[in-house]
C-alpha cells in the first residue's frame, strides 16, 4: 500500500486561491494524485469548524473522485480556522474513523490535530503536532502533548500495529536540519522537543526514513517561507515523518519525500509498505 502525508498549509488556499503559491499547491496535489495512494493525510488544513465548504468538496471531488473524505477542524474553545487535519482514502476501503482526544493541555485537544483510521490488520493515524511557538511560549504545553501522544500511540500499538504520519514539528537529530548550531533554542529543535521524540520512538516505533536511508544528510521536508532562498540553498528541516510499530518496520518498502518543485514550506512524504 502507498500512503502520502502533507502539511498543506491552508486547504482553502490550495483549492480556491489564485496566487502563485496557490497554483503551486494545486500542482503538488496533482503530483500526489499521480502516485495514486490508498490514503492521503493532510495537516494544517485551517478550515472552519464546519469543515470543507461545498466548493472545497467539489474541487476535491474532481481531483480525487475515487476517495472518501474525513476531517477534523479546530472548534471552540480553540481558535477558529486553526490547525486541522483531513484524510482522503480510496472508496473501496472501509476503516473505522475516530477523532481522539488525548488529555492534552490548553485547547490542543480541540484543534483538530489527530485522526485515526482503524483497519482490520493495523491502525493508520495522523498528527499535526503543536508548535512550541514564538519565544517558546508553548514549549511546556508541547512537552505535555508529547507525553500524552506517545501514550496514545502506545495504547494503539498494544492492540495492533500502528502506522503514524504527520508534521511532528521536530527535527530529531542534528542531521535532520541544515543549521543545527544556530537553531539550538528554536522551536522544533529544542532539547526538550528532541527528547520527546526520542521517548516516543523508545515506546516501540521506527522512523521509517532513517530505517531505510541511515544517516543520509541534506534531505528535508520543510523550508521556511520567510527566507526566499531557503529551498534554493536547501536550508531545510526534516520535521515530517512516517513512523511504524517496530514489529512491522521490515515491511517498509519506501519512505521518501515527493518533489514539490519551487514551492517552499512542507513537501509531501510517501510511505510504501507491505501491510
Amino acid at each position: 500500500m502507498i500512503f502520502i502525508s502533507w502539511n498543506i498549509d491552508s486547504l482553502n488556499s490550495a483549492l480556491t486561491g489564485t496566487s502563485e503559491r496557490a497554483l503551486l499547491s494545486r500542482k503538488v496535489l496533482g503530483t500526489i494524485r499521480e502516485h495514486n495512494p490508498e490514503v492521503i493525510a493532510l495537516q494544517e488544513t485551517k478550515l472552519p469548524s464546519t469543515g470543507p465548504s461545498r466548493k472545497h468538496l467539489a474541487v476535491l471531488g474532481d481531483m480525487f473522485s475515487d476517495y472518501k473524505i474525513v476531517w477534523s477542524s479546530s472548534v471552540e474553545p480553540a481558535p477558529k480556522g486553526y490547525a486541522g487535519t483531513m484524510f482522503l482514502y480510496k472508496d473501496y476501503l472501509s476503516p473505522t474513523v475516530t477523532f481522539p482526544k488525548i488529555g492534552a493541555p490548553s485547547t490542543m485537544d480541540y484543534e483538530g490535530r489527530i485522526i485515526t483510521l482503524e483497519f482490520e490488520p493495523f491502525y493508520l493515524t495522523q498528527v499535526y503536532t503543536p508548535n512550541a511557538g514564538d519565544g517558546l511560549n508553548r514549549l511546556e504545553e508541547r512537552q505535555i502533548w508529547d507525553i500524552k501522544y506517545a501514550d496514545y500511540l502506545a495504547e494503539l500499538d498494544r492492540k495492533k500495529p500502528v502506522i503514524a504520519a504527520g508534521d511532528f514539528n521536530v527535527a530529531h537529530r542534528e542531521i535532520d536540519l541544515a543549521h543545527p548550531d544556530r537553531n539550538r533554542r528554536s522551536a522544533g529543535f529544542t532539547d526538550e522537543e528532541r527528547q520527546g521524540f526520542t521517548n516516543l520512538l523508545a515506546r516501540g516505533f521506527t522512523d521509517t526514513f532513517r530505517y531505510l536511508h541511515g544517516d543520509v544528510t541534506g534531505v528535508y521536508t520543510w523550508w521556511a517561507q520567510r527566507a526566499r532562498t531557503s529551498k534554493i540553498n536547501n536550508s531545510g528541516w526534516r520535521i515530517d515523518y512516517w513512523l511504524v510499530s517496530d514489529r512491522i518496520a521490515d515491511r517498509v518498502i519506501r519512505s521518501e519525500m515527493i518533489d514539490s518543485g519551487p514551492r517552499q514550506d512542507h513537501t509531501p512524504i510517501l510511505l510504501e509498505i507491505d501491510i
